[in-house]
């Protein structure tokens, strides 16, 4: 699925079983050992969900949680309350704050990890899913992987990114231009001849795969099966 999440609990081992599981899972993790270093961290870099644990030194998750709510920079972003605290009481507080699930400890990482997916999609951050492109070719654009045939296809960056435009806008043409704009945007500093030679090599090593891409004349590319 992938995606950033911050997680939030004093004890390093809960940190370290649920960013394992989180990892295996496609998202990137940050660990915190308390809710004043998140709150400085944000500032760099907005996870797209926080667990947060609710006993936490200084500053309890309930405050923590209250701190993200009224800034407008952290607000929107949805967390998963994760904590030993099972009483109804703290339930409803939590909820009442605006987190969006609460699990209590001891918990298991699998369920922890569909929660995250499903309050994540609730949130508007749809799953990218695998593309089949006919019967041979399969991208996972969240892994960088693609697949002609069963067999793996190792590809460049820029030639994965030519391919995933191509394929999820399939059958709509796009000028060198545009793909050089996708790939560089104002930066651009290269010929649109470079994008022939990218589409060159990613035809040969797509082989089984590679009519698929389309050359239409004077104007550009596209993807076609």
């Amino acid at each position: 699925m992938g995606g950033f999440i911050a997680v939030v609990d004093d004890e390093p081992d809960i940190v370290q079983l649920v960013s394992i599981h989180l990892r295996k899972a496609g998202f990137s993790v940050e660990g915190f050992l308390d809710g004043g270093t998140l709150l400085k961290a944000i500032s760099a870099r907005i996870p797209d969900l926080i667990i947060l644990d609710l006993m936490l030194p200084g500053m309890d998750g309930f405050e923590v949680c209250r701190t993200l709510k009224r800034d407008p920079l952290s607000s929107a972003i949805p967390v998963i309350m994760l904590t030993a605290k099972n009483h109804e009481a703290d339930k409803v507080e939590g909820l009442d704050l605006g987190a969006d699930d609460y699990m209590t400890k001891p918990f298991s990482p699998k369920e922890l990890v569909a929660r995250v997916r499903a309050v994540l999609r609730r949130a508007g951050h749809a799953e990218p899913e695998v593309i089949a492109i006919g019967e041979n070719l399969t991208i996972d654009p969240e892994r960088f992987e693609v697949r002609v045939k069963g067999q793996g296809v190792t590809l460049t960056p820029v030639e994965f990114k030519i391919l995933c435009l191509l394929a999820q806008n399939r059958g709509k043409v796009f000028t060198r231009d545009r793909i050089l704009d996708h790939l560089w945007g104002n930066e651009k500093a290269v010929l649109d001849r470079t994008v022939d030679v990218h589409i060159k090599n990613l035809r040969e090593k797509l082989g089984a795969a590679s009519d698929i891409i389309r050359n239409v004349r004077g104007v550009g590319y596209k993807l076609q099966v």
